[in-house]
């Protein structure tokens, strides 16, 4: 592995899950109700040899902190390997200022530290299996600048909205970034996801700085592609971006099918995760369990159906689950229906007894709500 040391760069401030980043950062999000949406970025880095990781928090840091923790269930390297949280100063949620570049600034001395002569950065919201190792690789055979990658999707008019699009040449070479308008069926998305040398990003971060205090990196680097050599790296395989509501919905139920999750997974690249010791989960003589993901602990007493249900969940007798994603600690009460649904940790659906929402816009459920 090339010496190169890997940034997860807080989320945009474009970027917004309703309800569910109320109470914690993307990166905390549970995901196929054992893992966070970090572990995947994390565990990409770890397993391209990459054992000095910062990432970067902006708001809500108590979920993701405590998740992380020293890093070490990451099997990063307990010797020279660490895994630093850093802080932006900036407080405000919504605030202008409130940009990656920002976040960068206030931590300099960190990254000046770094002995590493490349950094990989990418972003804690999209899920992926992406050999770092391969991309840098690549980016020092190119002898480019700067190596982007990014996946080429065939609904980009109605989905990754939220996302940037790389504009390329027939010799993969990056144009310009732009946001997706969805004016287009075919694009390149943007991971977020970045290769170059660590004194080169200083330098961007600091022209990002006295240009505008507003520019982000993808808005530097951009400029960068006038005069700069920046190529483009194509992903293949599982791509999710998570950057609203709808999107963490349908990544969570994509992978329920095994043919996505094959995309996903593979037993020669682990996704590694804080372990929960817990016992199994118990199913009664009444449960129903079809095409979904059951976690541990759950205790199962009705139907669930195309779900995934998290950790230490109960589902009486007579409720059906389908088509919903339920988080740890939820009660699913007696004869309860729940249907097109987010329910957030330790919710209790047991008084009304049909939630039922529209599939392409899916409810929402408070954390600790009781129904």
């Amino acid at each position: 592995m090339y010496d190169a040391f890997g940034i997860i760069n807080p989320s945009s401030r474009q970027i917004w899950v309703e309800g569910l980043e109320d109470y914690r950062s993307i990166g905390a999000f549970s995901f196929l109700g054992r893992y966070r949406i970090i572990d995947f970025p994390i565990s990409n880095m770890s397993n391209s040899g990459i054992d000095r990781i910062q990432v970067y928090i902006r708001r809500k840091p108590r979920s993701l902190t405590d998740h992380l923790g020293t890093g070490r269930h990451y099997n990063i390297n307990s010797k020279r390997g660490r895994l630093q949280v850093l802080f932006s100063d900036h407080h405000q949620e919504h605030d202008i200022y409130n940009t990656d570049i920002s976040s960068y600034a206030d931590n300099l001395e960190s990254i000046e530290l770094m002995h590493h002569p490349y950094v990989v950065i990418a972003p804690s919201y999209m899920v992926c299996r992406i050999d770092y190792a391969q991309l840098i690789q690549t980016h020092i055979d190119s002898g480019a600048d700067i190596t982007l990658a990014y996946h080429t999707v065939d609904n980009a008019k109605e989905a990754f909205l939220s996302c940037n699009t790389l504009e390329l040449n027939r010799q993969k070479g990056v144009l310009g970034i732009e946001p997706n308008h969805g004016n287009a069926k075919v694009r390149n998305i943007f991971m977020d996801t970045y290769v170059m040398k660590k004194e080169y990003f200083i330098d961007l971060v600091k022209k990002a700085q006295s240009l505008s205090s507003m520019y982000t990196l993808s808005d530097i680097v951009n400029l960068a592609c006038r005069e700069a050599d920046v190529r483009g790296f194509a992903h293949h395989g599982f791509f999710a971006s998570i950057t609203d509501f709808k999107s963490y919905y349908d990544a969570n139920l994509e992978l329920i099918d095994f043919k996505s999750a094959m995309n996903l997974f593979d037993d020669e690249w682990p996704f590694y995760t804080k372990t929960n010791d817990s016992c199994p989960t118990k199913y009664y003589e009444t449960a129903a369990v079809t095409s979904s993901v059951i976690s541990n602990g759950c205790l199962i007493e009705g139907s669930i159906e195309n779900s995934v249900i998290g950790r230490g969940c109960v589902i009486k007798k007579g409720a059906v689950v389908k088509n919903s994603i339920i988080l740890s600690g939820t009660i699913i009460g007696e004869d309860v229906h729940v249907e097109n649904q987010i329910v957030d940790k330790m919710a209790k659906l047991i008084r009304v007894k049909e939630i039922i929402a529209d599939p392409e816009n899916p409810g929402y459920i408070r954390r600790g709500d009781t129904i």
